[in-house]
C-alpha cells in the first residue's frame, strides 16, 4: 500500500486529503443552504481547488524543506478550519479580520467556548497525523524535484483551477464579489481560506476610506435621510414623557418567540407577559445586529446607525465622531450611564462608552461579585439588579442609564436552585437550557421593577426593554423545529425568529400591541420624540416607531429585508403573513439572476441605506459635520 502511495506527490496526497476533510465541513457540519445542483458542484470543488492551490507551492521547496512545509501547512490549514468551526457553533457566522482583533474579549468567553468543543472534533485533524506520519516516513519517494518548466506549470494549473471556481461561482451568482455583506455566499462559492483572503483585501481597502474621506459624500447622505427616512410628522406622543428619566434594559439573547408561550406546560416569561398590557409592546421588532453582537444593539440604539458587516463598529470604530443619545441628551441636562458587571474593556466598552457621551460606566468593579451569585458570564440578574439600585438612586436626575443583562448568555448555565422551570428536552443542550434562563431574566427584572417602585424613581421614569439580539443559532435548527412544531426552519422562519421584544412601558399609559414592523435602527428616534426632542437635522436611518408616516422596511445587516407585505432573504420573496414562497432568484446556467419580482423594488434602497450607514463610518464623516449647527 505504502509502496503504492509513493507514487503519488505528497503535495498531491495533502491536498485530497484536506479538501476532502474542509469538503465534509462545509457540506455536513456547517448549515449552508444548498438551493440547486450547481451550487452542490461548486461546493464540492471548492475546497479541493483552495487546498491545491496551498499545497502546490511545496514543489518549489527542496525536499527538507517541501515535507516541513506540507506539514505545518496541514497543521496550520487545520487550525483556522476548526476556529471557524468553534466560531460558526456559537454565531452561525464565519471569522472575519475584525473579530480576530477583537481578542481581548475571548479571555471572558470562560464555559461559552468550552461548550462549543466536541471530542469527535479531533477528527478534524486526521488528515494532519496522516501528512505528519508520510513526510516523515516517505519524504524521499513522497518528494517532488520538478524542473523548473514543470513548477510554472503546476502554479498554472492551480491558478486555472482557481478562476474555473471562480468563473463558476459568477455563473451560479452573478457579482458575487460584490455581496461582501453575505459570508455564507462568499465560503459557499470561494471556500474559507480565498474568503479570508477577500475578507483582508476588503478590510484593507475599507481602512483606507478615513485617509481620503473629505466630507463631500455628506451632502448625499443627507438628502437620501431627508427623503426616505425622517419625516416632519410628531405623533401624538410627541413629548409625552419629556425630563423623565429613561431606564433602558438590554435583555441578554432573549428572542420573541418565548413571549407568551410556554416550556413543559409553564410559562416561560410570566412578567413579561403581563408587562404587554400597559405597555406599548411591539410585536414584529427585529434586531439588526451581526457580528458585534449586544455591542451593535447598542451601537444601533444610540446611533441609529447600521452596523458594520464585519467585526464590531465598538472596537473597529470607537474613536470617531458620532451624534449619540447620550450626547444629545446631555444637552437636555440629562446625566447618561450604562450599568454591566463585566469586564469593562469587553467590546471596547471603555473607549467607546466615552466616545458616545456617556458620563458614568458601572462595570464590574462597582459591584460585588463572588461564586455564590455569579454564574457563567458574571454576576447574576437579580444581585445585578438589586446591587445597581443604590447607585441608581444617587444619581442626578434626569438621567439615561443603560441595564445590559448577563445570566441569559450562550451556554445558558444556571444552578439548580436558581431555575424556577425545567429544561427543555429536545437534542440540543443550548435550547434546552436555554428557557429557565429566560424564566430567570424575567424575575429579575421583575423584582427589579418593585425595587424602582419602592425607591420612588418608577413614577418619574419611562422604562424601555429590548432583546439585544438571537440566543439560539439556526445551528439548532433541529430542535427549534421540534419547539415550534414545524417540519423545518425554513428561511422565512430564520428572519422571523430574528424578532426580539421591545416593550417602551410609561407608568400611567396603558399602551397597547403594535403590529407595525419595526427595528432597533428606530429605538433613537422613537425615545428622543417621547421626550420632546427635535430630530429633523439629525443623520440617522431610523423612524419615529408612533409616526404614520414610516419608512417602509427594516433591513437586516445581511441585506435580508421584512416589509409590511414581504420577507426577502437568500434571494427569495415571501409573503411576510403566510410564509409562502412568492419567487425566488433565477439560477440556469447562462442567464443572470433576477431579484425577486414582489421584493425588486426595495433591493436597491435596502443596499443603497447599508451603504451610506458604511460611508458615514469608515470614513468618520460625522468630524466633518457640526450638528450644533443645524
Amino acid at each position: 500500500m505504502l509502496d503504492r502511495i509513493s507514487k503519488i506527490p505528497l503535495y498531491i496526497i495533502a491536498s485530497v486529503l484536506f479538501g476532502l476533510k474542509a469538503y465534509i465541513l462545509y457540506r455536513f457540519i456547517f448549515n449552508i443552504s444548498l438551493e440547486n445542483f450547481m451550487q452542490e458542484i461548486i461546493l464540492f470543488i471548492n475546497p479541493f481547488v483552495s487546498a491545491f492551490l496551498f499545497f502546490a507551492i511545496g514543489v518549489w521547496f527542496k525536499e527538507k524543506r517541501q515535507m516541513k512545509f506540507l506539514r505545518y501547512g496541514a497543521l496550520i490549514g487545520s487550525i483556522i478550519l476548526y476556529v471557524n468551526l468553534i466560531f460558526y457553533r456559537n454565531f452561525t457566522d464565519f471569522l472575519t479580520l475584525p473579530v480576530l482583533f477583537q481578542g481581548s474579549n475571548a479571555g471572558d468567553l470562560g464555559s461559552s467556548i468550552l461548550s462549543l468543543v466536541h471530542i469527535p472534533d479531533l477528527l478534524l485533524f486526521l488528515d494532519v497525523v496522516i501528512i505528519w506520519y508520510l513526510s516523515k516516513k516517505s519524504s524521499s519517494m513522497l518528494s517532488i524535484e520538478y524542473p523548473k518548466r514543470k513548477k510554472v506549470l503546476v502554479l498554472n494549473l492551480s491558478i486555472a483551477f482557481l478562476l474555473g471556481n471562480y468563473i463558476l461561482a459568477e455563473i451560479e451568482r452573478p457579482q458575487l464579489l460584490q455581496r461582501s455583506f453575505d459570508r455564507e455566499y462568499l465560503v459557499k462559492n470561494l471556500g474559507i481560506f480565498n474568503f479570508h483572503l477577500y475578507d483582508v483585501a476588503m478590510q484593507t481597502r475599507t481602512s483606507s476610506q478615513k485617509v481620503f474621506a473629505d466630507g463631500t459624500e455628506i451632502p448625499d447622505i443627507q438628502s437620501y435621510v431627508h427623503e426616505n427616512v425622517t419625516s416632519d410628522e410628531k405623533s401624538d406622543l410627541f413629548g409625552i414623557a419629556e425630563d423623565k428619566n429613561v431606564i433602558f434594559i438590554s435583555l441578554e439573547s432573549v428572542q420573541s418567540f418565548v413571549i407568551n408561550n410556554t416550556v413543559n406546560g409553564e410559562e416561560v416569561t410570566p412578567f413579561l407577559n403581563d408587562l404587554i398590557d400597559d405597555s406599548y409592546y411591539f410585536e414584529n421588532f427585529y434586531h439588526q445586529t451581526e457580528q458585534g453582537k449586544t455591542s451593535d444593539s447598542e451601537f444601533l440604539v444610540d446611533n441609529s446607525l447600521y452596523p458594520l458587516s464585519s467585526g464590531a463598529v465598538f472596537f473597529t470604530h470607537g474613536q470617531n465622531e458620532y451624534n449619540a443619545m447620550p450626547e444629545i441628551l446631555k444637552e437636555k441636562d440629562y446625566y447618561s450611564s450604562v450599568f454591566h458587571a463585566n469586564n469593562k474593556s469587553f467590546w471596547n466598552r471603555d473607549v467607546m462608552y466615552d466616545t458616545l457621551g456617556y458620563d458614568h460606566f458601572y462595570d464590574e468593579d462597582a459591584y460585588q461579585i463572588t461564586d455564590q451569585n455569579s454564574i457563567g458570564w458574571g454576576l447574576k440578574d437579580k444581585p445585578y439588579f438589586e446591587q445597581s439600585m443604590k447607585y441608581l438612586q444617587s444619581l442626578p436626575q434626569p438621567f439615561y442609564s443603560k441595564f445590559i443583562t448577563l445570566t441569559n448568555h450562550h451556554p445558558f448555565e444556571l444552578s439548580e436552585e436558581d431555575a424556577s422551570i425545567e429544561p427543555y428536552d429536545s437534542n440540543s443542550k443550548t435550547l434546552n437550557q436555554y428557557f429557565p434562563t429566560v424564566r430567570y431574566t424575567d424575575e429579575a427584572v421583575e423584582e427589579f421593577f418593585e425595587e424602582l417602585k419602592q425607591s420612588g424613581l418608577y413614577e418619574d421614569s419611562i422604562i424601555v426593554l429590548m432583546g439585544d439580539h438571537y440566543g439560539i443559532s439556526d445551528f439548532h435548527n433541529r430542535a427549534m423545529s421540534q419547539y415550534l412544531d414545524k417540519e423545518e426552519i425554513t428561511p422565512y422562519d430564520h428572519i422571523q425568529l430574528q424578532r426580539v421584544p421591545f416593550y417602551i412601558h410609561i407608568p400611567g399609559h396603558e399602551g397597547e400591541v403594535i403590529s407595525k414592523i419595526a427595528g432597533q435602527i428606530d429605538v433613537k428616534p422613537t425615545l428622543l420624540h417621547l421626550l420632546g426632542v427635535d430630530t429633523s437635522d439629525d443623520i440617522s436611518f431610523g423612524t419615529d416607531l408612533f409616526t404614520e408616516d414610516r419608512k417602509e422596511f427594516v433591513a437586516l445587516r445581511d441585506g435580508s429585508f421584512i416589509t409590511d407585505d414581504y420577507i426577502y432573504t437568500k434571494d427569495q420573496c415571501f409573503d411576510r403573513q403566510s410564509g409562502e414562497l412568492l419567487s425566488e432568484a433565477t439560477t440556469a446556467i447562462g442567464q443572470n439572476q433576477q431579484d425577486s419580482n414582489e421584493c425588486e423594488p426595495f433591493v436597491e434602497d435596502v443596499q443603497k441605506e447599508l451603504s451610506y450607514s458604511d460611508q458615514i463610518i469608515y470614513g468618520d464623516l460625522f468630524r466633518f459635520y457640526d450638528f450644533d449647527d443645524e
